[in-house]
């Protein structure tokens, strides 16, 4: 087997044609081919990561999905999803009343830090013990910005029932439509946001069944 030296300086255009320098700071001793194999598996490698993060970016930039398993059976959950007195537990805010179809639901947040921002959805849906859907602008917090000319994105709950108990699915589509200033940092803060409120619902019911 042919060796060549791969030292600090790197190899010369001879030894590998089409390459002026590749260097090696490590000074070991390599196979010929294998330095070319090295390279060429570099090269893939970070074609695949950019491919990936392309479709990962691809599936994600207009729609946040976050599921959670919960120990209880559909009727608990769906209480839970639905009463509004119970939504604003978990969820906390305090609600003015009840979800109605076609209907705007008003309350004031009472998470620290955003009790200035008053929550306001117009429910799209309500589908006994499946989906519970309402239209939102999404982290519309800023007291001095006016969002009332923004479009909405479409929250959805479903549940489905599973061996453990109940599968809550939350999805939130619509980010595309969101104005490109803000876009990111809604998306992001609503996909933290969702993470901990799923958590939350889990929570809730394990705590009172």
């Amino acid at each position: 087997m042919e060796f060549q030296r791969v030292d600090r300086y790197g190899i010369s255009r001879f030894d590998i044609p089409g390459i002026d320098k590749a260097r090696n700071f490590f000074g070991v001793i390599l196979p010929k081919g294998n330095l070319l194999s090295l390279i060429c598996n570099s090269l893939v490698a970070q074609w695949r990561m950019k491919k990936s993060e392309t479709l990962m970016n691809n599936s994600t930039s207009d729609r946040i999905e976050k599921q959670i398993e919960v120990e209880a059976n559909v009727s608990r959950v769906w209480r839970a999803v639905t009463d509004y007195r119970e939504f604003g537990k978990w969820f906390r805010v305090i609600l003015e009343g009840p979800f109605v179809v076609g209907e705007i639901a008003r309350g004031q947040i009472t998470y620290p830090g955003y009790e200035h921002v008053t929550m306001e959805v117009i429910v799209e849906a309500i589908e006994p013990e499946h989906r519970f859907a309402f239209w939102w602008r999404p982290y519309a917090i800023d007291q001095n910005v006016d969002y009332s000319a923004e479009p909405r994105t479409l929250v959805e709950f479903t549940l489905e029932k599973v061996s453990a108990g109940t599968l809550v699915r939350v999805t939130e589509s619509g980010f595309d439509g969101i104005p490109a200033h803000r876009r990111d940092e809604a998306f992001r803060m609503n996909d933290g946001g969702w993470a901990a409120q799923v958590k939350n619902i889990q929570d809730h019911v394990q705590a009172s069944p």
